[in-house]
């Protein structure tokens, strides 16, 4: 089922989804499996599984000397997301993105789900390579999330990137966006990084998840500007709880979103990290509720480091 029918069911008023990550390389199933364990009672309506791009590590040798290697930390996001359909019958989405991958790759990544029956996507650039200053285009790749659309959108036509046609195409794809309230880290201004939203829109993507945000407002000004620019697709919120002491600044940091001043103040007096994983489920339940009464109808949850906040929000707001 598309996640605009989904979306648009009227089994219940309040709907969530959640993302998850592939294991560790090395690592078996049980912490991801125990993720959705705490939460499947409570009827997600999809998973998000995320991609990593590979990247470089250093090897020592016999002889003293550093090798750089590239590794993929975190392989197996479609396997993952066959198995997690598998196992539990909830509707997958994998994340498909250009940074670190090849068309060619992109391409077998596209069979591969066609031959599993996953057949909703997320299609993002992907963050750049840790080692690159700005984002760099893998050779062979692309450098834009609206290219990696037009990919995607030939496959549903039953072409392949190299201008042959598919022999037994086999059903499309539907996929979602990302968006970001207080706009992406490297666009000028909110206004170009709206009409590159719009413009993915208009190629056909069917609706957009956000980045994390803490003030409600930059949510639904966002909302009300997109809107007005011609968007209509659902927009749905993306949330995250801080769960320790250190996710106060690193999560702020890392995700280019603000603290509303109510929500800082309180966080600066927090002294254990305890007390900033009780702040954070508060703020945010707080925020969830909000979001619902505005009319939103699914709420999108981080839940990196936040499994156990993120299953008792889910728990009061539902």
């Amino acid at each position: 089922m598309r996640v605009t029918e989904l979306i648009n069911s009227t089994d219940k008023d309040r709907k969530f989804s959640f993302e998850v990550l592939p294991p560790l390389k090395g690592n078996g199933t049980a912490n991801l499996f125990s993720t959705i364990e705490k939460m499947r009672d409570y009827d997600p309506m999809f998973i998000n599984i995320t991609t990593h791009h590979s990247e470089y590590v250093y090897k020592e040798l016999d002889n003293g000397h550093y090798e750089r290697q590239r590794i993929r930390r975190r392989p197996g996001t479609v396997a993952i997301a066959a198995a997690i359909q598998q196992k539990y019958s909830i509707p997958v989405i994998p994340h498909v993105i250009c940074s670190g991958a090849t068309i060619e790759d992109i391409e077998y990544e596209l069979i591969d789900m066609q031959f599993l029956g996953i057949d909703n996507l997320l299609l993002l650039r992907g963050d750049k390579a840790k080692e690159d200053r700005m984002f760099t285009p893998t050779k062979g790749g692309h450098e834009h999330t609206t290219e990696l659309i037009k990919q995607v959108n030939a496959f549903n036509n039953g072409i392949f990137a190299d201008g042959t046609p598919i022999k037994h195409p086999c059903g499309i794809f539907h996929y979602g966006v990302a968006a970001y309230p207080e706009k992406h880290e490297e666009a000028p201004n909110i206004d170009m990084d709206m009409q590159y939203l719009k413009m993915k829109q208009d190629l056909g993507a069917e609706y957009a998840i956000t980045q994390l945000f803490y003030d409600n407002r930059k949510y639904f000004d966002f909302v009300r500007k997109a809107r007005e620019m011609g968007i209509t697709i659902p927009i749905i919120p993306g949330v995250k709880p801080f769960a320790k002491l250190s996710q106060i600044t690193v999560v702020p940091r890392t995700f280019h979103c603000d603290m509303p001043q109510e929500l800082a103040a309180e966080a600066v007096k927090c002294k254990s990290d305890m007390e900033a994983k009780q702040l954070g489920i508060e703020w945010t339940a707080n925020q969830c509720k909000e979001l619902y009464e505005a009319g939103v109808e699914d709420i999108h949850f981080y839940t990196v480091s936040a499994v156990d906040s993120v299953a008792e929000i889910v728990r009061r707001i539902l």
